[in-house]
């Protein structure tokens, strides 16, 4: 398929940073519509902090402009900033949408929202003719407030943590307030459509898997069953050390089954809590069988599926209401068709039915979670049988191409057949 664009102007993606290998999934979307034909400009709230980036990172054309990141760090960039957008005939009705947010939210970080939209007003006035922010927390804030001192319109993809730790008055600011809304699951979509005033601004939209960048493998795998020392089963989980993740949960599970079970754990990820899940494993004496590999290239990455029987992921609710969408290591994993586990939070249940695709286990449930895992380290062909329904699922129903172009019709690009 070949795209035109219904327009020539540049759309500004906000992220609140870039590249960064655990949004993969945003960067596999920008790539898609820039090949679609799209003129994108990528603004980052933050500098990368990664080693490395994905290779969907160097195929992307558009430039970036980073903002400062903390206000103090450019004050030059910021006074300018200022002198100018003081003068645009929308700049007063801003600074009071802000003055208003700021009198809920007394925080550092909402003063550097606005010091930010300051900036990219500044700099982009009259370069680009919409706004994207991608998470509706802190980008879509700067967002907000800049598309208020530029005039142009803005629109939001929500994921998971943004929509669930955002205040509910400010949710509905932005629901208000923004043209559109895209999210990536029906979990989310049915939350955000019943606080919007217009529901049909909501828009659900798997994020989806490129699959041509995850073949299927051509090997199979060995029916390792648990038993023997020198072929343990492999269990496998990507993801960052969060509390989210659930990993402590994870261990304890590992840590009750069999003692006669052979089994090795695999953790490909960073996260603040790396350290203190590291003491854990110690403590449960079961950190010989585990290798803690920290963030990869997704060609590593991929390595690791292929090598993996299991795959576990005990996404849960944190405290703070923070939580998973849906984890794009789960599509992944599927593609490879290796037998999953996780939980039914958000949506999960979306992508996989119980016993069908994957084994599903209640959020913090230790003991289930421990169940899960031995049935699957004993039996190979259910192994198989549900890691190979599992790729079918992922290449049949979330592939990004059966996906990518509601988006891309929000923004005006239509697809047309090739020549």
């Amino acid at each position: 398929m070949m795209s035109t664009v219904s327009g020539a102007d540049t759309i500004a993606f906000v992220l609140k940073g870039y590249p960064r290998l655990s949004e993969s999934f945003i960067a596999q979307e920008i790539l898609a519509l820039e090949r679609r034909g799209l003129d994108i400009m990528i603004v980052s709230l933050r500098h990368p902090t990664d080693g490395s980036i994905h290779p969907i990172h160097e195929e992307i054309k558009a430039p970036v402009l980073y903002l400062p990141e903390y206000l103090y760090q450019e004050p030059l960039r910021l006074i300018h900033a200022w002198i100018r957008v003081r003068r645009f005939p929308d700049y007063m009705a801003a600074r009071s949408m802000w003055r208003n947010d700021l009198g809920r939210d007394r925080t550092a970080n909402r003063i550097r929202r606005f010091g930010q939209a300051m900036v990219l007003g500044s700099e982009l006035i009259g370069r680009v003719s919409h706004l994207h922010a991608h998470f509706l927390h802190t980008p879509a804030s700067v967002v907000r407030y800049a598309s208020a001192i530029m005039g142009v319109p803005w629109s939001c993809s929500a994921h998971a943590k943004d929509i669930w730790t955002t205040p509910a008055w400010e949710k509905r600011q932005k629901l208000a307030e923004c043209a559109w809304i895209t999210t990536c699951t029906q979990a989310n979509a049915t939350h955000l459509r019943d606080i919007a005033d217009d529901p049909a601004k909501v828009m659900l939209n798997y994020h989806g898997l490129d699959v041509r960048r995850f073949p299927p493998p051509t090997q199979a795998r060995r029916p390792r069953d648990g038993r023997h020392s020198g072929d343990p089963v492999i269990i496998l989980s990507v993801g960052r050390a969060v509390d989210k993740k659930g990993y402590d949960d994870l261990l304890q599970a590992l840590r009750q089954l069999p003692p006669r079970r052979q089994w090795r754990f695999v953790h490909i990820g960073d996260g603040d809590r790396l350290a203190a899940l590291k003491q854990l494993a110690q403590q449960l004496g079961i950190a010989s069988r585990i290798r803690w590999l920290g963030a990869l290239p997704q060609q590593d990455v991929l390595k690791w599926y292929r090598h993996a029987d299991i795959f576990a992921l005990a996404c849960r609710v944190s405290s703070d209401g923070d939580r998973d969408g849906l984890p794009n290591v789960l599509l992944e994993a599927l593609s490879q068709s290796v037998a999953v586990i996780s939980t039914g939070i958000s949506g999960i249940p979306e992508l996989i039915n119980d016993n069908e695709h994957g084994l599903i286990v209640p959020q913090r449930d230790v003991a289930a979670l421990t169940s899960a895992l031995d049935r699957l380290i004993v039996d190979p062909d259910l192994r198989s049988r549900l890691g190979e329904m599992g790729n079918t699922r992922v290449r049949e129903k979330f592939s990004l191409d059966a996906h990518i172009d509601g988006i891309a019709a929000k923004f005006g690009v239509q697809p047309v057949s090739e020549a």
